[in-house]
């Protein structure tokens, strides 16, 4: 059986505003019994706390379906690097991601004490971004911090249109300190870790709005790639992509049709 991993900003949601088709496709796929999760780059929020924003939108999800690149990034960290301290640029949801693993977090208020002492800098995006910030995490890393991304995305949707996103961050980081981050989060292989644990070996479909992200992530897992065109990208981007996708569709709602063809065929 087939098992489809949904982005989410700019595919169920844009914003705070819930895009037409989205819940009737989950309430689908769950009277079906299809698998599914939804996986995004954004790691502003925690699973709970997206939980509850989804639940705001009509759509009933259990917390261990939603994936973030925060919780990816927690969890690679855990497995693959020694315990250490670390300076975080980001949003609550990936402080709290951080802290749940059991790794001290050294606070912007105190990096100028010690930046010393942080061997990894984790940057995610981060609406209250300074300076400071910037200019400790810059230290660190060419202190010989390990430099770690939680996505690569440059911009993301929201309701007021096309904003900067974790990706404008690392960028001007990685001008700062000529340092290359390692990137966790989609199109990366190291988030294709937890999807695997949880998915296991089904076919899968990755449904997404971005070619650089979501639709080269499919590509680079051998998934079916569905891109829809209600967020970041669109036909004109398409055209001059190297990165296409299997289908595209308008939206999420015409998903739906597309899902009964196939699980009726």
């Amino acid at each position: 059986m087939t098992g489809i991993i949904f982005d989410m900003d700019g595919v169920l949601y844009r914003g705070s505003r819930p895009i037409e088709g989205a819940v009737e496709v989950v309430e689908f796929l769950k009277e079906r019994g299809i698998p599914f999760l939804f996986l995004t780059n954004n790691s502003t929020r925690t699973a709970a706390m997206y939980r509850k924003k989804l639940l705001g939108l009509g759509i009933d999800v259990e917390e261990d379906k939603i994936i973030t690149s925060g919780y990816a990034t927690a969890r690679y960290l855990q497995k693959h690097f020694k315990k250490g301290k670390v300076f975080v640029i980001g949003g609550k949801g990936l402080i709290e991601e951080i802290r749940s693993i059991g790794w001290e977090i050294i606070p912007p208020e105190k990096a100028g004490e010690r930046w010393r002492e942080i061997s990894y800098v984790v940057v995610g995006l981060d609406t209250k971004l300074t300076y400071e910030k910037l200019k400790y995490a810059t230290l660190a890393i060419r202190n010989g911090a390990e430099f770690i991304g939680t996505n690569p995305d440059t911009t993301y949707p929201s309701e007021e249109g096309i904003v900067p996103g974790a990706g404008s961050i690392l960028a001007a980081l990685k001008a700062s300190t000529g340092r290359e981050p390692l990137i966790i989060g989609k199109p990366n292989e190291p988030v294709w870790e937890i999807i695997r644990e949880k998915l296991g070996d089904e076919e899968v479909w990755v449904v997404g709005d971005r070619l650089d992200t979501d639709i080269a992530f499919a590509k680079k897992i051998g998934a079916k790639a569905i891109m829809v065109l209600t967020g970041v990208d669109g036909l004109r981007d398409v055209e001059k992509s190297r990165i296409k996708p299997d289908l595209i569709l308008p939206s999420i709602k015409e998903l739906l049709e597309y899902l009964l063809v196939s699980t009726e065929g």
